[in-house]
C-alpha cells in the first residue's frame, strides 16, 4: 500500500511537463502536498556531511547597502521551485531563475511597485503554442513570465498582469490551465472583501470561478449565520501557501481562517461556515463537494492556514483515501478526503462558555480520537517558568507579568474564552494554550507515505488577555487586550529581553516551563504517536539547561532517504533527524533563523541538494542592521 501511494504521488506530480523525479516543482512538491521527496542519494548514514554548496543574497548589492544604513527590513518565507534543471524564487524587489547546481543567474526579471511575494512562485507547462510560464503575486497583482527568458508575458491580463481586486501574498496553485487563489484579507473589521477561493485561466487570465468562503443566501451553510450576519463579511480566507489537490478525482481542498472579526463574533452568533474548515470542491468548477469544521465561531484566531496532506491509510485491513488537516489549533484531524468523514473518530466535547456580555460560544467544540492533542492546551500556576529552568531575571519577568494582568490566570482548557473587563475594573486577564501562532501555523506537515508517518512541529506559545469596550469610533466596537497593550503583543512571554519586542524575536522567552517547542511523528495508520522530541535550543543559557525546545514557524520535508529536514525555530539551526526514530542526525546554525519550508533536488551533475531560507529583521529574529535574506544550498561532498 505505502509503495502504491508513494508512486500515486510521483506520477501526480511529474504531470508539470515530465520534469525529472528530482525536481521539486511545487511548494509542496507534489499535489498531494506530501513535501517527500523520492531522492536517496544523502541518507541517515551520510547526511552528517553535508557541507554547504553555495549561497544565494536575495538582495542586491545596491540593497544591501541602503540596509546597512537602515533603509530596509523584512524576512522571506520562500522555498525555492526546480523544474527541468531551473531553479526559480521570488527574492524581494526581483524574480529570478537560477543556476541549481551554482546559483548563478540566469535570468532576473525586476519588479516594479513593489516587493514579489515573499513566500514563492509557481511554474506553469505551458500547452502546444503557449511556452511555460512562472507565475507570482505582490498583493492584488497575478504577474506572468516567460519560464525561458524571464519576460513579461504581454498577452496574459493587461500587458502580463491580472488585477485579482483581492489580495493574495502566495504563489497560485496550479491545476491544468487553473492557477487557484486564496486570499489576504484584514482579520478586522467585519465588513470587508470576501476571503474567497478563486481560480484564472493560466493561458488568458480571466477570472473562471468563485466559492464564498461566507455563504450566500440559498448556499449550503449559509444557516450557521445570523439573519444578514454574512452580508459583506469579510476574514474565512485561506490565506496559507497552497492547496492540495486529489488529481484522480479532481478534488481541490482549500482551507480557511477565522471570521472578522477574529475576537470579537457578537454580530455572527451561529457556527459560522466556512470558517475554520477544510473544504472539497471540484477543482475545475469550484462546487462544493463536502467540509469539515474544526472550530465553531472561532474566538481565538485558530487559523488552518497550512495546505492538508493526502494519503492513503489501513485501518484495521481495509485501505482509506485519507486527508490529514492540523493548524494552529494543536489538533490533526484525519478525515476520508473522498466523504469528509473523520477515520478515527471525532468527538463534540463541551467546552467552556463566555461571560462577555452580548458574547456567543459555541456549546462544544469538535475534538479528534485520534491523534492525541499536540503541544500545550492548558495552563496551571505550577506552570510558571522558575530560576531553576532558566535564569532568576527570566522567571522574576514572568512573575510580574501575571502579577500584572490580574494575579490569577483563567484557563479552563482549550478553547477558554476571553475574560471580560469591564471599564475601569482592575486586569483580569485568560491565558490560551495554543496561543495565536499555534500550535502549527502555516508551516504545516510533511509524510513520508513509505513509513505512514506525518511529521509535524508546533509551537508552545500562549496568549495571554482579556475583551474590553473599545472607544467610540474604532474599527471593532470590542475587542482583546492585555497589559501588553493590543492583541498581537499580548504574548505570555518575558519582553523585558527583547526591547524591539518583535513577535517572535530569539529573546522572547515564553512564560510556562519548557518545552517551548516539539516535534512529532504520527503513525497514519493508527493515529498514535511515533515519535516525539524537543525541537531547538536556547544558546544563552548554561548547559543542562539549554534544551527548552524554541518557538517555531515553517514546517519541514521528508525524503527517501529516510530523513526529516527542518530550519523553523528560531534559533538560528538548520537539522535532519531520522524519519523512524527522531533522532537527530545533522545540524548547521546560519546567519538568521530559517523561518521557511526546507526543499530537496537532483541537478544535472547528479547530486543531491538541500536548500532553505534564512531571513532576520521584522520582528522575526532579532534585527542587525545589516540583516539579508539568503537562500543556504548544502550537499555532500
Amino acid at each position: 500500500m505505502h509503495v502504491r501511494t508513494a508512486i500515486i504521488i510521483l506520477l501526480a506530480a511529474a504531470t508539470l511537463s515530465g520534469q525529472s523525479r528530482g525536481d521539486w516543482p511545487m511548494f509542496g512538491h507534489d499535489y498531494a502536498s506530501t513535501r517527500y521527496s523520492p531522492l536517496t542519494q544523502i541518507t541517515t548514514k551520510n547526511v552528517g556531511n553535508l557541507k554547504q554548496a553555495w549561497i544565494y543574497h536575495f538582495r542586491t548589492d545596491e540593497e544591501r547597502k541602503s540596509a546597512a544604513g537602515g533603509g530596509l527590513g523584512g524576512y522571506s518565507e520562500v522555498t525555492p521551485i526546480v523544474v527541468n534543471g531551473v531553479m526559480y524564487l521570488s527574492a524581494n524587489t526581483r524574480v529570478v531563475a537560477l543556476e541549481p547546481e551554482t546559483g548563478k543567474e540566469i535570468w532576473t526579471f525586476p519588479v516594479k511597485d513593489g516587493r514579489a511575494s515573499n513566500r514563492g512562485v509557481t511554474y506553469w507547462p505551458g500547452e502546444t503554442n503557449i511556452p511555460a510560464r512562472i507565475f507570482f503575486t505582490i498583493g492584488k497583482r497575478l504577474i506572468a513570465l516567460n519560464a525561458t527568458t524571464g519576460e513579461s508575458v504581454l498577452g496574459f491580463g493587461t500587458n502580463g498582469e491580472v488585477d485579482m481586486v483581492v489580495p493574495y501574498n502566495s504563489p497560485p496553485t496550479v491545476y491544468k490551465n487553473l492557477l487557484i487563489m486564496g486570499a489576504n484579507v484584514p482579520e478586522q473589521p467585519a465588513e470587508g472583501q470576501p476571503g474567497d477561493t478563486r481560480a484564472y485561466d493560466a493561458r488568458t487570465g480571466a477570472k473562471v470561478w468563485e466559492f464564498h468562503s461566507v455563504p450566500r443566501a440559498g448556499e449550503a451553510g449559509n444557516d450557521t449565520w445570523p439573519p444578514n450576519g454574512w452580508q459583506n463579511r469579510t476574514g474565512a480566507n485561506h490565506w496559507g501557501f497552497y492547496m492540495t489537490i486529489d488529481t484522480e478525482r479532481g478534488i481541490l481542498y482549500t482551507n480557511y481562517g477565522s471570521p472578522a472579526s477574529d475576537y470579537y463574533g457578537f454580530d455572527r452568533q451561529g457556527n459560522n461556515l466556512f470558517g475554520n474548515s477544510v473544504v472539497a470542491l471540484d477543482a475545475m468548477t469550484g462546487k462544493l463537494k463536502w467540509y469539515f469544521q474544526t472550530v465553531h465561531h472561532d474566538l481565538w484566531d485558530m487559523d488552518l492556514p497550512p495546505a492538508p496532506i493526502l494519503l492513503d491509510v489501513t485501518v484495521k485491513g481495509k485501505k482509506i483515501p485519507a486527508l490529514a488537516q492540523t493548524g494552529k489549533l494543536g489538533l490533526v484531524f484525519i478525515l476520508n478526503r473522498v466523504t469528509g468523514e473523520p477515520v478515527f473518530g471525532v468527538e463534540e466535547r463541551p467546552v467552556a462558555q463566555t461571560d462577555v456580555p452580548g458574547e456567543w460560544t459555541s456549546p462544544t467544540q469538535p475534538f479528534p480520537v485520534k491523534p492525541l492533542p499536540l503541544g500545550k492546551h492548558d495552563y496551571k500556576p505550577e506552570d510558571l517558568i522558575t530560576a531553576a529552568d532558566t535564569t532568576e531575571a527570566h522567571a522574576k519577568a514572568c512573575r510580574d507579568l501575571v502579577e500584572k494582568s490580574g494575579g490569577n490566570l483563567i484557563n479552563k482548557g482549550q478553547y477558554t474564552p476571553w475574560a471580560y473587563r469591564a471599564p475601569g475594573a482592575p486586569p483580569r486577564s485568560t491565558i490560551s494554550f495554543p496561543g495565536d501562532i499555534g500550535g502549527t501555523d502555516w508551516g504545516g506537515m510533511s509524510a513520508d507515505p513509505k513509513l505512514g508517518y506525518l511529521f509535524v512541529n508546533t509551537s508552545n506559545y500562549g496568549s495571554l488577555g482579556w475583551i474590553e469596550k473599545r472607544l467610540e469610533g474604532s474599527r471593532v466596537p470590542y475587542d482583546r487586550a492585555s497589559v501588553w497593550g493590543n492583541p498581537v503583543a499580548s504574548k505570555f512571554w518575558d519582553r523585558k529581553t527583547n526591547e524591539k519586542n518583535q513577535l517572535l524575536g530569539e529573546q522572547s522567552w515564553p512564560c510556562q516551563k519548557p518545552p517551548w517547542g516539539q516535534f512529532t511523528a504520527i503513525n497514519a495508520n493508527t493515529g498514535d504517536v511515533a515519535w516525539q522530541i524537543t525541537l531547538g535550543v536556547t544558546d544563552e543559557l548554561p548547559e543542562g539547561k539549554r534544551n527548552t525546545g524554541r518557538v517555531n514557524v515553517g514546517g519541514s520535508i521528508a525524503t527517501a532517504g529516510g530523513l526529516v529536514f527542518i530550519g523553523a525555530t528560531n534559533d538560528r539551526r538548520f537539522r535532519a533527524f531520522d524519519s523512524r526514530t527522531g533522532k537527530q542526525l545533522w545540524e548547521t546554525k546560519l546567519e538568521y533563523s530559517a523561518i521557511s519550508v526546507p526543499m530537496t533536488y537532483q541537478a544535472r551533475n547528479g547530486k543531491q541538494y538541500v536548500a532553505i531560507t534564512s531571513s532576520g529583521g521584522a520582528g522575526i529574529t532579532d534585527p542587525n542592521p545589516n540583516n539579508t535574506e539568503s537562500l543556504y544550498v548544502f550537499a555532500l561532498p
